[in-house]
């Protein structure tokens, strides 16, 4: 049930599919610990339904790494190496945990790609980025790691824990506080999944060359080959089954607009059980502030945008603008969007049936860029 005082949201998001009948989103928004708003517009999603979210996976595998600091076993000001001895290799003995899950490390890809097989057992796609040398003097500069950061904090987990990312994520965070965001989709929540559908009118891919800092970005190719002789592009992640169920940390997440939502509520004020009783949160307030502090704020080296990220998180910036300067989450390339903002005590999570013409929610002009802004009026009153 919507609360009241968001109705200039709710109407809002109802706008936007009344303006554009393709139109389809899922919005959901917890305060306090509660759900405020929970919405879904258009034809092609529905109050159950789930999709693939991208980059957003990103920030439930850096809630998983936010808890091993909380427990003590990751120092984010230790090298690499302590926890990966072979990680030193090529020069990279002094990348800090730090400075490689902020996107500082220099490992953006490497030249010809990772194979799918690498991603979905990073163990494998691991050793050859241990190897390999970095692109740039690491700490000098910053470029989004938009796949190979998932294999770092893959690596860095099962190196700490003896489990997978993916394990820690589903014992300690998903089934505990019974959040609808997957990293793995469980066969029996299949018939749930939706495809991710893209924009009607997406301009052709422009050439990017492999051996650029954007096309090391993008697996070198921009594709990838799974063996039945074509190549899928990023947007088509998600809807390869090999790809969603085993829910790589980067871009393999699948989940609802309610999950996204209740994954930072639960993270940051916890979230209130129908009895009445609270769960959570299960990060403190130190934790919180370690992992969403800005590590990094710059041009991207390789699509030259301001970015600014903490260890694993996106930070608000004007060009991103969702939320205060204590606001953390992630956006995905369809534009989902999932945060908290402890200064509000909001967990916000949007996700679109049909990916936006403009890319991520970074880029800006996307709708999800208006439904936060008009949300924060409506928090702020």
């Amino acid at each position: 049930m919507n609360d009241p005082r968001f109705a200039p949201v709710v109407d809002l998001l109802e706008s936007f599919a009344a303006e554009d009948p393709d139109y389809s989103a899922q919005l959901c928004v917890y305060a306090g610990g509660v759900p405020v708003i929970d919405h879904v517009v258009g034809p092609n999603s529905t109050a159950d339904s789930l999709t693939g979210v991208f980059s957003a996976s990103k920030g439930a595998a850096g809630m998983v790494i936010a808890l091993l600091v909380q427990d003590g076993l990751l120092d984010p000001g230790e090298p690499v190496a302590t926890y990966w001895p072979e990680f030193a290799a090529n020069g990279k003995a002094g990348i800090t945990v730090g400075q490689l899950l902020s996107h500082q490390g220099g490992l953006p890809g490497l030249d010809g790609g990772l194979t799918v097989d690498q991603y979905t057992d990073s163990a494998t796609g691991a050793v050859r980025l241990a190897a390999a040398p970095p692109v740039w003097k690491p700490g000098t500069t910053h470029q989004y790691h938009a796949l190979t950061l998932g294999v770092f904090a893959e690596e860095l987990v099962r190196r700490i824990t003896g489990e997978t990312l993916q394990q820690v994520y589903e014992t300690r965070i998903r089934a505990p506080f019974g959040i609808d965001f997957y990293l793995g989709l469980p066969d029996a929540q299949e018939p749930r999944y939706r495809d991710v559908l893209k924009p009607v009118q997406s301009p052709p891919m422009p050439f990017i060359d492999p051996f650029g800092p954007m096309g090391l970005a993008l697996n070198s190719t921009g594709g990838f080959d799974v063996g039945d002789g074509q190549a899928y592009e990023l947007l088509d992640l998600p809807n390869l089954r090999q790809i969603r169920s085993s829910g790589i940390a980067a871009a393999g997440g699948v989940a609802s607009a309610r999950g996204l939502a209740r994954l930072y509520a639960a993270a940051s004020t916890g979230v209130v059980r129908e009895d009445g009783a609270a769960d959570g949160p299960f990060l403190t307030g130190e934790t919180i502030r370690t992992v969403a502090d800005e590590r990094v704020f710059g041009i991207d080296r390789a699509n030259g945008l301001t970015g600014a990220f903490g260890l694993m998180f996106m930070k608000s910036i004007p060009r991103n603008d969702f939320g205060s300067w204590r606001a953390f989450g992630h956006d995905g390339a369809n534009a989902t969007l999932a945060y908290a903002d402890p200064a509000y005590g909001v967990g916000f999570g949007y996700v679109p049936a049909r990916a936006e013409e403009s890319g991520t929610a970074s880029l800006g002009g996307q709708l999800s860029a208006t439904l936060r802004r008009a949300l924060l009026s409506a928090a702020a009153e």
